[in-house]
């Protein structure tokens, strides 16, 4: 049994709207087998892993996976299940599992649920997976023991918790998507990206954009915000900056026991050490203040309790007691039990990734037992407490409580004050007050600010050991997005299988043109304001994303191809508009797509992913599209459907609008229309779109309409669409798409068309067109099915009389020459008269095509990347005249 490949799967996809690892399970020997054929086989796996006696796997309830073991499942079952067992034992909160036959014996696909915040190129997951593989594989062979599994899962877990969200970004992030504002983590940082487009927001723990770098610089230096602090009246504690042995006794003199000594810059209480009462400890502990580089700042020792206050954009959010890590004796157990036992409590872990931070008998600790004249040895009377530090820092293993309730309104005005006087619009203010429900004036009481942080942690205030939790996270969102502020921006999402590329184009045009600036993903990259910022075939999710992360995009056009979303899902969370121009067996075969109602199912996540009460755009000439919107999923969201047609009496949209639906529809006259009810407004007449081809491409004005009901949707008005449709130029806008371009006398039209509804589709235009005899230049893709080539070099040969067969450079798992015989046997097969010529490359391709053409004749360039057509149609001295330009060279034959 192994894996053979893995796919993560970062949005919503066909599983799940939450991210999964998709991976390709070969079971070898285990093939054909179940859990029965190995005698105790499920007594032992749960040995190993008791846990999953709590699995349901689909019956509702506890125990149901032992009784699928108990009757004979499948390995690729039993792999599922110890993952995520595998998952729960590690803190990896995830519990979707699905096994599915991949297409051939012995092969499976075992899809699992991921953590929403897990970054793409994380391992875990893949590491969780290769374990339980072992583990399965070694329980067939013979007993194995928890404490074995447990060992081999400990680095993976130590990986896990090294990767994983803090627990202030994580709150951070759940408050963000419970108001709906999209939340990406883009890297493994605790970087988080919200809202998208114009409305994007950056957020890094508790700094966000809006923070001032100046803040955040001041607040790293602790004598300088002590001195700012001092200047605007806010009480701090003596200090002085020491850079040698001698200063820092002479400051020891000058302030008087006991003393602070600490680093100028530093975080998190490393390297702090308080309460010195002695020179000895005071020089002793300057060496290790200063031991990374730094100067030192030794200040005079406040009096009081440790208090932590979070001032969110001028207003005081939360406040907590601090309290150092101590051990409470039982009179049997030592030190170093005790803190075990502390250290065994779940809600405690490394660094800041869990609500408490372990205690670490370190050189720190060990020096404070022994200035109590104790060791971890050492055994506590019952209820006896020994403190472990002087400072109170979650961590360095500190608890909190909190005191929000109980801050006098003094203290509160302190640190609104020391908040200001930073310039800092979040920030942890860290007090030392005899008590901080007590009035304070400052320079009369006791106490006052010792630092103030920027990016501060939440820990203590989201999860305090004492008292009430506070929605600290909530209140930072709101900076960023005020309530009732947008955090999106309009959003379409195009797919289908043919006119997608044209279709996204045609939207983001009349979005531009109607005064957005607008972000457009597509086949042949990244578009934002109509400028390309990044070249590549951009439909799938990588390139979505992008589009939306730019803070200069106000509306986003996505091409969505079956590719990515089969291979990395979605690229957003929901669209407003969702558009599927057309599905037929294109791509079946590909990617486990092994039917068209597999094809379907991939195609209709789209629609399913859009905002609840939002739009869909459906072609009501395609059975397959217009389907989508009676599929369950898609009615949950509840969408306005708005139908496209070339035919105003297509029955489905007369009942649609008889029924108060919305269709957009090419009237008897030539003229696009929306029909709304009984009112028909008149859009644009296609005699006027140089992209309809006065009417003679019914795929295009197909396109036109869809792209109009889209844009109509997001509420464009009627005179920008009319205005955008008669600027949109197939050459400019729209290339690779039915482009002509002249040879001397004879046209060439470019277009991509690689399948029969596409390839019959064009060649009635050329056929509409030109009303001539024409040549096909032709390659198609090598990884399509065999039975979908032929049928498209059958719907060559069904409008061209001579053919030119050419392979593209990448041949995608064929042998050389082997696309050539099956288009040429298709194409005689249909048309034993036509001529076919084979070529060697594209240039020979296109050479051949100019010969065998007579003058006038037109011909059609099939083509897998543009770029060295049009280099080469150039260097053929090929002048370039889109749709717009055959007016001028041919009488227009009118809407047919």
């Amino acid at each position: 049994m192994r894996i053979d490949q893995v796919r993560r799967l970062r949005g919503p996809n066909r599983f799940l709207t939450r991210p999964v690892i998709i991976a390709v399970l070969d079971l070898e020997e285990f093939t054909g087998r179940d859990t029965t054929d190995y005698p105790r086989f499920d007594r032992r796996l749960l040995t190993a892993l008791p846990g999953l006696a709590e699995h349901h796997c689909a019956s509702g309830a506890p125990g149901g996976l032992l009784v699928k073991l108990a009757q004979g499942t499948y390995f690729g079952h039993v792999l599922e299940h110890v993952t995520l067992e595998l998952s729960h034992l590690i803190g990896r909160e995830v519990y979707f599992g699905r096994t599915t036959w991949a297409g051939r014996p012995g092969w499976f696909e075992v899809v699992l649920e991921r953590p929403v915040d897990e970054v793409v190129g994380d391992a875990v997951c893949e590491d969780l997976l290769q374990l339980a593989l072992r583990t399965v594989t070694d329980v067939v062979a013979g007993d194995v023991r928890p404490q074995d599994v447990l060992a081999a899962l400990a680095p993976i877990a130590a990986r896990y918790e090294a990767s994983r969200l803090g627990v202030s970004a994580t709150e951070l992030g759940r408050a963000a998507r419970a108001r709906a504002i999209p939340v990406r983590r883009p890297t493994d940082t605790s970087l988080l990206q919200l809202g998208y487009g114009r409305h994007r927001r950056l957020l890094w723990s508790a700094m966000t954009e809006q923070t001032a770098a100046i803040g955040v610089d001041i607040a790293s230096d602790k004598l300088l915000t002590k001195q700012l602090l001092a200047a605007a009246g806010v009480a701090v504690p003596d200090g002085v900056l020491v850079t040698s042995v001698d200063e820092a006794e002479a400051a020891f003199r000058d302030l008087g026991p006991p003393v602070v000594v600490k680093p100028l810059r530093g975080r998190h209480g490393r390297n702090v050490f308080v309460e010195l009462l002695v020179q000895a400890e005071v020089l002793a502990h300057y060496a290790q203040a200063g031991a990374e580089g730094t100067a030192v700042l030794v200040e005079r020792y406040a009096e009081g309790r440790d208090y932590r206050v979070l001032v969110v954009a001028g207003r005081l959010v939360a406040a907590a007691e601090l309290t150092a890590p101590h051990v409470t004796g039982d009179g049997v157990s030592d030190i170093a039990a005790l803190v075990a036992r502390i250290n065994a409590d779940p809600r405690r872990g490394e660094g800041h990734d869990r609500p408490l931070t372990r205690i670490a008998l370190d050189e720190v600790v060990l020096a404070h037992l022994v200035e109590q004249g104790r060791s971890p040895s050492s055994v506590p009377a019952m209820g006896e407490v020994v403190s472990l530090r002087r400072n109170a820092n979650l961590s360095t293993g500190g608890t909190s409580r909190d005191v929000t309730d109980l801050v006098h309104p003094d203290v509160g005005r302190m640190c609104l004050r020391a908040a200001a006087a930073i310039g800092l619009d979040i920030c942890g203010v860290d007090l030392r007050l005899p008590d901080i429900s007590a009035p304070f004036i400052p320079g009369h009481d006791r106490g006052g600010v010792i630092e103030v942080n920027a990016s501060p942690g939440l820990r203590m205030h989201l999860h305090p050991s004492e008292g009430r939790d506070r929605a600290v996270a909530n209140a930072i969102v709101d900076v960023l997005y005020p309530p009732g502020s947008p955090s999106r921006i309009p959003l379409v999402a195009v797919t289908g299988t043919n006119g997608k590329t044209t279709t996204v184009r045609m939207i983001a045009h009349i979005l531009h043109r109607a005064g957005l600036r607008t972000g457009m993903a597509t086949t042949d990259g990244v578009f934002v304001d109509g400028r390309l910022v990044y070249e590549a075939d951009a439909s799938g999710p990588q390139s979505a994303e992008m589009v939306l992360a730019d803070p200069a995009v106000e509306a986003a056009v996505l091409e969505t191809a079956r590719g990515g979303i089969v291979r990395r899902g979605l690229g957003y969370d929901r669209a407003d508009v969702a558009v599927v121009t057309n599905i037929t067996a294109d791509h079946v075969g590909s990617d486990g797509v092994r039917s068209l109602d597999d094809l379907i199912r991939v195609k209709s996540l789209v629609a399913e992913s859009i905002a609840v009460g939002g739009h869909l755009v459906l072609n009501a000439d395609d059975a397959n599209s217009a389907g989508m919107a009676r599929r369950p999923a898609v009615q949950e969201r509840d969408p306005v459907v708005r139908l496209f047609s070339l035919s105003s009496l297509n029955p489905a949209v007369e009942r649609h609008v008889q029924q108060g639906g919305v269709a957009y529809l090419l009237d008897d006259d030539g003229w696009l229309v929306e029909a709304d009810g009984d009112r028909r407004t008149p859009m644009a007449d296609v005699r006027e779109i140089p992209a309809a081809f006065a009417g003679q491409a019914p795929f295009l004005v197909a396109d036109t309409l869809a792209a109009v009901a889209a844009c109509r949707a997001l509420g464009v008005r009627v005179e920008d669409i009319r205005r955008a449709l008669g600027s949109f130029d197939l050459d400019r806008d729209n290339p690779g798409r039915a482009n002509v371009h002249w040879l001397g006398d004879i046209p060439c039209m470019v277009d991509y068309a690689h399948n029969p509804a596409a390839l019959a589709a064009v060649g009635q235009l050329i056929q509409r067109q030109w009303h001539r005899p024409a040549v096909a230049v032709l390659t198609l893709p090598g990884d399509r099915w065999d039975g979908l080539v032929t049928e498209s070099a059958a719907a060559v040969a069904r409008s061209f009389d001579r053919v030119v067969v050419y392979e593209d450079t990448d041949l995608r798992g064929r042998r050389p020459g082997e696309m050539t015989e099956l288009i040429t046997a298709a194409l005689t097969d249909v048309r034993p008269d036509i001529r076919c010529v084979p070529a060697a490359d594209l240039s020979d391709a296109v050479t051949a095509a100019v010969r065998l053409a007579a003058p006038s004749d037109p011909i059609l360039l099939v083509y897998e990347k543009l770029a060295p057509v049009v280099s080469l149609l150039d260097a053929l001295g090929g002048s370039r005249n889109g749709a717009a330009g055959l007016t001028a060279r041919l009488p227009s034959q009118g809407v047919g």
